[in-house]
C-alpha cells in the first residue's frame, strides 16, 4: 500500500459525486503505535453503513471520545441502489459519497488503510502500512466475504468472467458495461445463493432492473435465473406480480437450482440439475462474515457469522468489541435482515452503548428500524418496513407487532421514495 493511501481526512463537504479530499499523510513504513493515544478512544473498522454511523454518532454524543475510522477505500460507494447502476438508471457517481463530512463536521479521524490483524487482548489493530492503533473499545463493521470456493471453478476464474457485484464498486461498473456490450437476443445468467445473505431482496431487484434494461434496449434478450432457494426470499408476491405483468418471455426464473460449478471459457453455470451458457453471467456466491472477524477469533468453530449480545452488540467472544452490520449472526441478534438500514440502526445502538460504557453508565435499551425499497422497473418500486424492539423474554431484537408493513403493489411514488431515502440516509451517516 502506498503512502498516499494511508492518511487522515481533514476537511471538505459531503455529497454524491464528491471525490476529492484534503489529507495529511502519516510517516511512511511506521512501526509501533502510529497514533499515540492520550484519552478515551474508539477504533471503528469499516466505512460502510454500520461503521460510518457508529463513528459519527459516538462523536455526536461525546466529543471527548476520540474516534478513528479505518477504511481501505477512499470514497463511499452505496450498496443500496447500486443495482440501479447495473440497470442503467444511475451512474457510479450518483451512488458515491465523500467521507470528508465525518472529519470536518464531527472530528472523526479517517485512516485510509487495510487492517491486517486485530488483537482483542492487547486492544490493538494492525494496519498494512505498518504499526498498530490502540483502542479502548473497537466497533467492527467489516461486511461480508463471498464463499467462492463452494463453486467449482469460480475462485480461479478471471475477475470479469462472473462478477458478483455484491459490494458496490468496480464489479458494479463491470456488470453494467457487459450488459451494454451484450448483443441483441443475448442471454444473461444470474445465480441467487442460499440464505442468509446480504440484502435479501437485492438479487430480485437486480433481476427486475436487468429485465427492464433488456426489454427496452436488447430486443430478444432474456435473463435466466438459477435460485438456490425454493422461492423468492423477500417480497415474493410483489416481485412475481411485476415480472408476470412486465417481463413475459424475458425472465426465466428457476427455483432450487444451486450453482455448483462454472466454466469461465464458455461462461456456463451448472447446477445439480441444469446448465446455462450466457453472454453475461452474474454469479452471487453464498456469504459469511468478513475474514477479519474469523482471524480475530470472534466466530466459534462451525459458525459463519459473529455471535453478539443484541442488547448492545458486544461480541460474545470479546467483551471490548462491538460488531454491527452484515457480519452479525442472526441467530443471536433476532429477526432482522442483513440490510443497509439495519446496519445503520445497529451503528446507532452500538454508538450509544459504547458512549455509556466509556462513561461508566448503564447502556440504553436498544430499538431499531428498517425500510427496504426495491425497484421492479426503472419507473416503479415496492417496499417493506418494520420497527424493532428488544424482547425481554427471548432476549433478541424482534419486530413490534403492528409496526410492520408491505406495499400493496408497485408504484412510481415508492420508486421516488427510494431515491429520497438513499440521499437522506447518506446524509445521516456521512454529513
Amino acid at each position: 500500500m502506498t503512502i498516499s493511501r494511508r492518511r487522515f481526512i481533514q476537511s471538505s463537504a459531503v455529497g454524491a459525486g464528491v471525490l476529492a479530499a484534503s489529507t495529511l499523510p502519516l510517516p511512511a513504513l511506521a512501526t509501533g503505535e502510529v497514533i499515540p493515544k492520550s484519552g478515551k478512544r474508539v477504533v471503528v473498522i469499516g466505512g460502510g453503513w454500520g461503521g460510518n454511523t457508529a463513528a459519527k454518532y459516538i462523536r455526536m454524543q461525546d466529543t471527548s471520545i476520540e474516534v478513528v475510522l479505518i477504511e481501505r477505500g477512499e470514497i463511499f460507494h452505496s450498496c443500496p441502489i447500486s443495482n440501479w447502476v447495473i440497470g442503467g438508471i444511475k451512474t457510479m457517481a450518483d451512488i458515491t459519497v465523500s467521507y470528508d463530512g465525518l472529519a470536518s463536521n464531527h472530528g472523526v479521524k479517517l485512516v485510509t488503510d487495510t487492517v491486517t490483524g486485530i488483537d482483542t487482548g492487547a486492544q490493538t489493530v494492525a494496519i498494512a502500512s505498518g504499526g498498530f492503533i490502540s483502542y479502548d473499545r473497537l466497533v467492527l463493521s467489516p461486511g461480508i466475504t463471498l464463499r467462492k470456493g463452494l463453486i467449482e471453478g469460480l475462485s480461479d476464474a478471471p475477475a470479469d468472467a462472473f462478477p458478483a457485484a455484491w459490494k458496490a464498486g468496480s464489479e458494479t461498473q463491470t456488470l453494467r458495461n457487459q450488459l451494454q456490450a451484450m448483443p441483441n437476443g443475448g442471454t444473461v445468467a444470474l445465480s441467487v445463493p442460499l440464505g442468509p445473505f446480504r440484502c435479501p431482496p437485492g438479487p430480485y431487484e437486480r433481476i427486475s432492473v436487468i429485465a427492464d434494461y433488456l426489454k427496452h434496449n436488447k430486443p430478444g434478450a432474456r435473463i435466466v435465473v438459477f435460485d438456490a432457494n425454493p422461492k423468492i426470499v423477500s417480497k415474493g408476491k410483489l416481485f412475481k406480480a411485476a415480472w408476470d405483468a412486465l417481463y413475459e418471455g424475458i425472465i426465466d426464473y428457476r427455483t432450487e437450482q444451486k450453482v455448483v460449478r462454472v466454466d469461465p471459457s464458455t461462461k456456463t453455470l451448472y447446477s445439480d440439475f441444469d446448465e446455462i451458457t450466457a453472454d453475461v453471467a452474474n454469479v452471487i456466491p453464498e456469504q459469511q462474515a468478513n475474514t477479519l472477524a474469523f482471524d480475530a477469533g470472534l466466530i466459534p468453530e462451525g459458525r459463519r457469522w459473529v455471535p453478539v449480545n443484541p442488547w448492545d452488540f458486544t461480541a460474545t467472544e470479546a467483551d471490548n468489541v462491538q460488531v454491527v452490520g452484515d457480519s452479525t449472526d442472526g441467530s443471536t441478534v433476532g429477526k432482522v435482515p442483513k440490510s443497509g438500514y439495519i446496519a445503520n440502526s445497529m451503528g446507532k445502538v452500538a454508538a450509544a452503548a459504547v458512549v455509556a460504557m466509556l462513561n461508566d453508565r448503564e447502556t440504553p435499551r436498544p430499538s431499531m428500524a428498517n425500510t427496504c425499497y426495491s425497484l421492479v422497473s426503472a419507473a416503479e418500486g415496492i417496499s417493506v418496513s418494520a420497527v424493532y424492539d428488544y424482547n425481554d423474554e427471548e432476549k433478541k431484537i424482534l419486530p413490534i407487532k403492528g409496526a410492520t408493513g408491505l406495499s400493496p403493489t408497485s408504484t412510481p411514488l415508492i420508486r421516488q421514495n427510494a431515491e429520497d431515502w438513499a440521499h437522506s440516509i447518506w446524509r445521516d451517516m456521512l454529513a
